[in-house]
C-alpha cells in the first residue's frame, strides 16, 4: 500500500468536513461563462457537469463511474440530469457514507451508489471487469494520484467501445514570468505539500497518458487559457477559508494561501478532457 495514497485518505478525514462546511457538496472548478456572468460556484459547478455528462454522452439507462467523489455533489446532479446510474467511489469512507446520504436526501439513493476502495486500487479498478462502462468522470480527484497513468490504464479498460472518459483536473504551467521548472515549482510546491498532492500534470502530460491507455483524446484544453484561474476559491474569500475553526483550521488556512499565491502567479490551472474508446 502507497504511502502517498494513504496520506490522501487521512488527509480528507479532516479535509472533507472542511470542504463541505465551506463548499457545500460542489468542489470542483465550475463553468467559466457561469462564473463570469456572476454565477455562484455551486451554480458554475453545475453547468460544467451538465456539460461533461453531454459530452459522456450519459442518458438513462447508462451506467458510469466517478471518481473520487467526495460527498456526491457532482455524481448526484449527474445522475439527475442524465437519468444514468452512476456509482461513485473514493477511498475514504468518511466521504462515501455523506455522499450516500446526500443521494438519500435528493431522492437517488436507488440509482447513484458510493463504494470505498483500497487506496491502490485506483490502479487495476479491478472490481469492474473489462469493457462494462458507457462513461468514467473524474472532477479533480486524479491529481491525488502518484501513478495517475495506471488510472487511465484502468479507466480505459473498463469502457465498453464507445465509452467516454470525461474529467477536470488541477494542472501547471508556464505564465507569465514564470517559464521553468523551478520558476513554477515555487509556486506549485507548497500546493502540492498543503493539499497532499504528489505532483501536478500539464494539459499536454494528461493528453499522452490518455492516449497510452489507447483512448483517443477529443478534448484536451486549459479551461482558463490566458487568464488566471480563480474559480471556486476567489482571493476576497467568501467562503470563509481563513476564519474556518474545525480541526486543523490552520492546514486549510495555510493551503488557501499558497494555491492564492500559484493562481496569482498564473502558473496553476484547471484542465478539461474528454477521450472515447475506439469501438
Amino acid at each position: 500500500m502507497g504511502d502517498v495514497e494513504q496520506r490522501v485518505r487521512a488527509y480528507y478525514d479532516v479535509a472533507g468536513p472542511a470542504y463541505e462546511a465551506l463548499m457545500g457538496p460542489f468542489w470542483h472548478h465550475g463553468d467559466l461563462a457561469s462564473e463570469e456572468a456572476g454565477h455562484s460556484p455551486a451554480e458554475a459547478a453545475r453547468a460544467l457537469e451538465e456539460r461533461l455528462v453531454a459530452d459522456a454522452g450519459l442518458a438513462a439507462g447508462g451506467f458510469a463511474l466517478d471518481f473520487g467523489s467526495g460527498v456526491g455533489g457532482a455524481t448526484v446532479h449527474m445522475a439527475s440530469v442524465s437519468g444514468a446510474h452512476i456509482v461513485g467511489v473514493s477511498n475514504n469512507e468518511w466521504l462515501s457514507q455523506r455522499a450516500r446520504e446526500y443521494a438519500r436526501d435528493q431522492g437517488l439513493g436507488e440509482q447513484v451508489t458510493f463504494h470505498t476502495i483500497g487506496d491502490d486500487d485506483y490502479r487495476t479498478l479491478s472490481a469492474w471487469p473489462d469493457g462494462c462502462l458507457d462513461a468514467v468522470t473524474w472532477y479533480e480527484s486524479v491529481c491525488h494520484l502518484p501513478d495517475k497513468a495506471a488510472f487511465f490504464r484502468a479507466a480505459a479498460r473498463i469502457l465498453k467501445p464507445g465509452g467516454r472518459l470525461v474529467g477536470l483536473d488541477w494542472l501547471q504551467r508556464p505564465f507569465g514570468e514564470h517559464r521553468t521548472d523551478e520558476q513554477i515549482a515555487r509556486w506549485m510546491g507548497p500546493v502540492e505539500h498543503h493539499i497532499s498532492i504528489p505532483w501536478h500534470g500539464t494539459v499536454e502530460g494528461y493528453r499522452g497518458m490518455i492516449e497510452d491507455a489507447g483512448l483517443v483524446v477529443e478534448r484536451a484544453v486549459d479551461l482558463y487559457p490566458d487568464v488566471q484561474c480563480w474559480g471556486s476559491t476567489p482571493p476576497e474569500d467568501g467562503q470563509g477559508w481563513y476564519s474556518y475553526e474545525g480541526q486543523e483550521s490552520e492546514v486549510f488556512a495555510e493551503g488557501k494561501k499558497a494555491l492564492d499565491a500559484a493562481r496569482a502567479a498564473g502558473v496553476f490551472t484547471v484542465g478539461e478532457f474528454v477521450a472515447v474508446k475506439p469501438g
